[in-house]
């Protein structure tokens, strides 16, 4: 078995280790790197935290309400969106052709 210098050892690190830990990711700097970029990802914004939980039916349903609506709007601004770029690029690709034909002679 070893001596009372592996036991001096073993206590100073059970006593240093947790020590030696805390202050490296205890510090400031290190948990702003390192931890603060990851909060946004992992918890929501505070402005879409629902505080006040509707309870009665009538409140639960306009929620309820609310949502379906703010949904159908960005699903219809997701459609536009869509539309004008299907458009543009349509667009795009007539421009390309005007003026080709498979016809050697008849580019003009």
């Amino acid at each position: 078995m070893g001596g009372p210098n592996l036991e001096v050892f073993k206590f100073s690190v059970y006593v240093f280790f947790p020590v030696v830990m805390l202050l490296y990711y205890g510090n400031p700097d290190w948990y702003a790197k390192n931890v603060l970029p990851y909060k946004d990802r992992i918890f929501p914004p505070e402005h879409r935290i629902i505080k006040d939980i509707p309870t009665d039916p009538t409140t639960l349903k306009e929620e309820l309400a609310k949502i379906k609506a703010r949904n159908m709007e960005r699903k219809a601004q997701r459609d536009a969106e869509a539309r004008a770029a299907h458009l543009a690029q349509q667009a795009a690709e007539e421009q390309k052709s005007i003026g080709r034909s498979w016809w050697p002679w008849g580019r003009s």
